[in-house]
């Protein structure tokens, strides 16, 4: 916000280290951690860095896939096997459509 812009409105803003703010995002802080680092309210933070916080936090959680599925596919059996089960809806019980009928007896 310019000079010109804050004797308008007759406020004073804080300035904030939109670099700083990005970074923390991108380490998935909460909001209200984000806030205590940069001595802002949540509220003013969510107001002003909205867009910011929303980029941050996606790029954060696609480095954080992208790191998994890199392990995963380097031999990390348990990340592959915690993959498959989020993305290719594997699970550890198969599921059985007619568990409740009673086995078929031969004699």
């Amino acid at each position: 916000m310019s000079d010109n812009e804050q004797k308008k409105t007759g406020k004073k803003y804080k300035t904030i280290d939109r670099e700083l703010v990005y970074r923390l995002a991108c380490i998935q802080c909460s909001d209200q951690e984000i806030a205590e680092v940069v001595g802002t309210s949540v509220e003013t933070l969510r107001r002003r860095f909205s867009k910011i916080l929303e980029t941050g936090k996606q790029q954060g959680r696609q480095s954080l896939r992208r790191a998994m599925y890199e392990k995963a596919m380097n031999g990390d059996t348990r990340l592959q096997i915690f993959l498959s089960k989020q993305y290719l809806g594997m699970k550890d019980t198969p599921e059985d459509g007619d568990a409740s009928a009673p086995l078929p007896w031969e004699d």
